[in-house]
């Protein structure tokens, strides 16, 4: 790809960066978490998560010297992405009474103190890492070689991976909405026809191409473990492998698993 220029990083703007992304997240965590407690719903933990990557991005897009095309870009498609989640998040939120069944279940039992570590200590850290990306491409200048063509490959990626996301949720919303008796027992069409998941699949692509944004710059492309720890979370924390638990009883879903890929379609 040819020799690269040697990339400038400013450190101290990075340190700025990376600690008052660090403040941001730490404070929307402990609002979040506070407002959890009070009204018995630690399940309000979902509704930070997007809120908490875009705020990474727009406080590395504002305070950040690097490339502003690349910083502006990413920040406005982290946002998007947040904003369409968010309002998901906040229609399920509020579209019940009880607690989500995961949290209760994961949380049975836990004291004040754990819930804060587990849930919303955890998640501030997840927050981070997998922003990383965002944060050191905000204070990193890009290369003048073919390497810099990596920002608008990963931005299209990106915008490819909310897409997806998007039309999977779209399309699971459809489907939920019909009526039990007349609706099959399990959404295999459209792209659940191809993945089992394609919502989180979507998801995991987005930060892939977050990354690949921020690999422009070749201390960028260290920062691999950020969109792998994404699609860890994605598929074996919070995610893919949970629901299948949940669904392994409903009438279908074992064939269904017999006939779709599981997360990446054709595997």
């Amino acid at each position: 790809m040819g020799e690269d220029v040697p990339v400038s990083v400013d450190r101290a703007n990075l340190k700025r960066v990376v600690g008052a992304s660090a403040a941001v997240v730490t404070a929307l965590q402990a609002g979040t978490a506070a407002l959890a407690l009070r009204k018995g719903r630690r399940d309000y933990a979902d509704g930070v998560w997007g809120p908490g990557l875009a705020a990474v991005a727009i406080t590395g897009a504002a305070l950040g010297t690097g490339d502003p095309w690349r910083r502006w870009t990413t920040a406005a498609i982290t946002t998007g992405w947040a904003v369409r989640l968010e309002t998901l998040m906040l229609r399920r939120l509020r579209g019940s009474d009880t607690e989500d069944e995961r949290y209760t279940e994961f949380l049975e039992g836990a004291s004040t103190p754990t819930v804060l570590a587990k849930v919303f200590g955890t998640q501030a850290v997840a927050q981070l890492l997998v922003s990383a990306p965002l944060q050191l491409a905000a204070a990193s200048t890009l290369p003048r070689s073919a390497r810099r063509w990596l920002f608008p490959v990963g931005a299209a990626v990106a915008v490819a991976g909310a897409v997806v996301e998007a039309v999977a949720d779209r399309q699971k919303a459809a489907y939920s909405a019909r009526d039990r008796d007349e609706r099959p027992d399990v959404l295999d069409t459209g792209l659940w026809g191809v993945s089992r998941h394609p919502n989180y699949l979507g998801d995991s692509i987005t930060w892939d191409g977050i990354w690949l944004a921020g690999a422009a710059s070749a201390p960028g492309a260290l920062l691999f473990p950020a969109p792998a720890a994404m699609t860890w979370f994605l598929v074996f924390a919070t995610g893919a492998k949970r629901t299948e638990r949940r669904m392994a009883d409903r009438p279908g879903y074992r064939d269904y698993q017999r006939r779709v890929s599981f997360f990446f379609p054709g595997t």
